[in-house]
């Protein structure tokens, strides 16, 4: 049997933490609740019903406060912070980001670039993904399997700027042998991740999904 990982790091509060406001107590030998993620032989860590909870209200809205989290899910403020400190130690949270209209930036138009490429090596893989990585214009890079090798998401001010994205970053690189570009008319997200099969326990949980009084749900851009 494999060793357990150490337990969660300390961290600093973060700009959007939940815990960054809080002046709870760290909890202690009588809070009644130990760190539950635990990473054994590389699986991934643990989560029980209450850390599936927390994690599905901050895919809401990670600003919301300490308090307002601990009552969500009918836990202490303390408790409520070690938990979220642990899922942020552990990678379970990966950040805190803000959700930015591109309307507003200057960046209306978007479009999937699908594009092939060779020889497809290691070396050319990891040169084209820094590329477009590279370039301000791109949301995300995704390397697929199937007909395409990659599919490029971008985000322009206009046809005019996206053309000149996909000549001067995209077909000019000698490695690529075929790119197609798909204008995106609008975009519906999902904004809840549930946890995988498996990984939701027995037992439940204030269910996260329904939105605890005063919560405002974010609107897709």
């Amino acid at each position: 049997m494999g060793r357990a990982a150490r337990g969660p790091r300390r961290l600093r509060p973060e700009h959007g933490d939940p815990g960054a406001t809080s002046r709870e107590p760290r909890a202690g030998s009588g809070s009644g609740w130990r760190p539950s993620l635990s990473a054994v032989d590389g699986q991934p860590p643990r989560l029980d019903a209450t850390d599936l909870a927390l994690v599905r209200l901050l895919q809401r809205d990670a600003r919301q406060t300490n308090k307002d989290l601990a009552e969500a899910v009918g836990i202490a403020q303390s408790t409520c912070l070690e938990r979220v400190r642990a899922l942020r130690a552990q990678g379970v949270i990966k950040g805190w980001h803000a959700d930015i209209d591109l309307d507003a930036i200057g960046r209306p138009l978007r479009a999937i670039v699908s594009v092939r490429v060779r020889p497809k090596t290691t070396a050319s893989v990891r040169a084209f993904q820094q590329e477009m990585l590279a370039a301000p214009e791109v949301l995300a890079v995704w390397t697929v399997t199937g007909a395409d090798d990659f599919l490029v998401e971008v985000a322009t001010r206009d046809v005019a700027h996206l053309r000149d994205f996909v000549l001067d970053h995209v077909t000019a690189r000698n490695e690529v042998v075929d790119a197609r570009t798909s204008l995106v008319y609008d975009q519906v997200r999902v904004w809840e991740t549930a946890a995988g099969e498996g990984l939701t326990p027995a037992g439940s949980a204030p269910d996260a999904r329904q939105a605890p009084p005063g919560t405002k749900r974010r609107s897709p851009p």
